[in-house]
């Protein structure tokens, strides 16, 4: 693979009641199957119920199986939900920190009608120790509400580098408020160094057979203060997806640079087959990822978009771009064949 250009065909299916047969697979049913991203820890919170009450946990790492497990046991006086009915209805859930895309979230089963749950149910993770202890678990407790209207009841968040693992004992912990941390989204895992160029149909000179749509130029030129997974720094690469396309079609991906947390990889991806107005419900999705033999790890991410939370006409999770990144993708739609440079700092998506 060369390490200053890759190009590929991206081709945007419109959506037509009847397709044709020779249409790309980028259909409407490959749009509504994608999410392919990681919601917040927050997200699906509608509750305004103050935090209250304790939960019971013990944490253990399986050394033989590399396992790390979170034997959730019970909670005591959560807070109620439907105040009317004098119920709530609720499980736990974790996550570990800031590795959210790479882990997912593990929860336990609902308990309906108490604010006195009994789990006992061990919650596991497979991950080695040395990366686990540059985590932290997440462990929160939410009401279960049948429209997904669910409810948070209270957290605790725990530094795994600090934990004293011969305490396998289960431990009360009282619940807390969500920390202003994870609520504002401060999450440092880096900065990109990119730019951007978008060439309209018809614009890019005489060519033997004119292209029919236009292009979009990714030219990915640094990061800098990656999470350092271990003492020799981070063997990382960058992937790239033009959401809502993830086929292999548009799948890129930088060459790997090893052993640095300030990695230059100076690459450029072309996607072509792009109508301007594929500009407002496309979404160019990067992620810093750290390599190793058996699994790679998130390291972080931007998602270069309008943020309008809808894809040709439906509603998707990942049209979810911050204010800057909007910013950004927005001034190439108004400055064809320019470059524009951006320094975006990388999230968790």
């Amino acid at each position: 693979e060369s390490d200053t250009a890759s190009e590929i065909s991206f081709q945007f299916n419109r959506h037509k009641k009847t397709p044709s047969i020779g249409s790309h697979s980028s259909d409407m049913a490959s749009v509504s199957s994608v999410s392919g991203s990681v919601l917040s820890v927050y997200s699906g919170d509608f509750g305004s119920v103050d935090a209250q009450g304790t939960v019971e946990f013990a944490l253990d790492y399986d050394e033989k199986n590399r396992e790390f497990q979170v034997h959730v046991s019970q909670c005591k006086d959560l807070a109620i939900v439907d105040e009317k009915k004098g119920r709530s209805d609720p499980y736990v859930k974790t996550y570990l920190l800031p590795d959210k895309a790479k882990m997912g979230k593990r929860k336990t089963s609902v308990k309906k009608r108490t604010v006195n749950p009994i789990y006992n149910e061990v919650l596991r993770y497979k991950i080695e120790k040395m990366v686990l202890l540059i985590q932290k678990l997440n462990l929160s407790v939410w009401h279960n509400d049948p429209l997904g209207r669910n409810s948070f009841l209270g957290e605790i968040e725990i530094d795994l580098a600090s934990w004293d693992w011969s305490n396998r004992k289960l431990n009360w912990y009282p619940l807390k408020p969500r920390s202003l941390s994870a609520v504002n989204g401060v999450d440092h895992r880096g900065v990109m160094s990119l730019s951007i160029k978008y060439v309209p149909p018809g614009s890019l000179g005489k060519w033997p057979k004119n292209p029919p749509s236009g292009e979009v130029h990714i030219w990915v030129k640094d990061v800098k203060d990656l999470l350092q997974l271990r003492p020799s720094g981070v063997d990382s690469f960058v992937k790239c997806y033009v959401l809502p396309d993830t086929s292999k079609k548009s799948y890129q991906k930088t060459r790997v640079i090893k052993r640095d947390t300030n990695p230059v990889f100076n690459h450029t991806i072309v996607y072509d087959g792009f109508h301007t107005e594929d500009l407002k419900d496309a979404c160019v999705e990067l992620t810093v990822w750290d390599h190793e033999k058996l699994t790679n790890h998130f390291l972080g991410g931007i998602r270069l978009g309008l943020g309008t939370g809808l894809s040709y006409g439906i509603s998707v999770d990942w049209m979810d771009s911050t204010q800057e990144e909007v910013a950004f993708w927005q001034e190439m739609m108004l400055a064809a064949n320019e470059w524009i440079e951006g320094l975006l700092p990388l999230r968790s998506l």
